[in-house]
């Protein structure tokens, strides 16, 4: 069964999947770059046996994909930023094959100046991008079975929330930064719990886990080895650096949008997103 990591692009889904690898995926908690290969992302071109021409055939093969993944009966994490919705009639995802899911959100305004980072964005850009209730992202090898459907920052968090066809858990990246500890905590009591471990939290791996994937130690490890964190996977760093000149962990925490955001741009976030923003305690 899978357990989702989901969030909107730029929102903290890596730096959680990189918690998560440290905390599953090694004796003591301490964290490399080789560990979050073990958290997929989905969808992706990997999964697909067979070529598909478009999003509508790649849609249809989601959740038979995913049941053919659960065959081995194993529990596994998958990040995605797609919406919980369908395209086209076509589901995302199902009771069936989902055990349940962790939903990052982040304050839309330092979603929009990082979005800006990452893809080189002027502010106008990456507004349309995060208002875009249409909004699809693929994979750089331009596959189909890479695209993911992940529409308007509201409606990706709105379908999550809406959910109750499976336990979620809701962490605001806000509180990653300001609560580590109890916010982490709160994130392994939730997963144990979804995969009937009797065990507790432990108490020395978590905290080694929180260290090894502090933001600062996550930037220095992405200049120093080969992380490309858009997707999944690595590549010769020198080669993708010198390609692109912006770095995947780049301001995280410093990433004040009432210091870097126009005013004109802000305000036309929270009115887009006054309803949600709200509800987040973000206004």
């Amino acid at each position: 069964m899978i357990i989702w990591l989901a969030s909107y692009p730029k929102s903290g889904n890596t730096y959680v999947r990189a918690f998560l690898s440290a905390y599953y995926f090694s004796e003591n908690g301490e964290f490399d770059f080789t560990q979050i290969l073990k958290i997929k992302q989905f969808p992706h071109e990997e999964f697909f046996k067979q070529k598909v021409n478009n999003i509508s055939e790649a849609s249809k093969l989601w959740v038979p994909i995913q049941r053919e993944i659960n065959q081995d009966r194993k529990i596994k994490f998958f990040k995605t930023h797609s919406v919980l919705g369908n395209y086209q009639g076509n589901q995302f995802t199902s009771p069936e094959t989902t055990l349940g899911a962790i939903y990052i959100v982040r304050d839309p305004r330092n979603v929009l100046t990082s979005l800006k980072n990452h893809y080189s964005f002027d502010d106008d850009k990456a507004l349309k991008m995060i208002t875009d209730k249409t909004r699809s992202l693929m994979s750089n090898k331009g596959s189909h079975g890479s695209l993911t459907y992940i529409s308007s920052w509201a409606e990706n968090y709105s379908s999550w929330f809406r959910n109750n066809q499976f336990r979620r858990l809701f962490i605001k990246y806000e509180d990653l930064i300001a609560n580590k500890y109890e916010t982490f905590r709160d994130i392994i009591v939730f997963t144990n719990t979804l995969m009937n471990k009797v065990e507790g939290v432990n108490k020395s791996k978590l905290q080694k886990a929180i260290e090894s994937t502090n933001f600062n130690v996550l930037k220095k490890k992405e200049v120093s080895e080969t992380f490309d964190g858009s997707e999944s996977s690595f590549k010769d760093w020198r080669k993708f650096h010198s390609e692109n000149k912006n770095l995947f962990f780049n301001l995280g925490p410093e990433n004040n949008w009432e210091k870097i955001l126009k005013e004109k741009i802000s305000k036309e976030i929270e009115t887009s997103f006054n309803k949600e923003m709200k509800e987040l305690g973000y206004l």
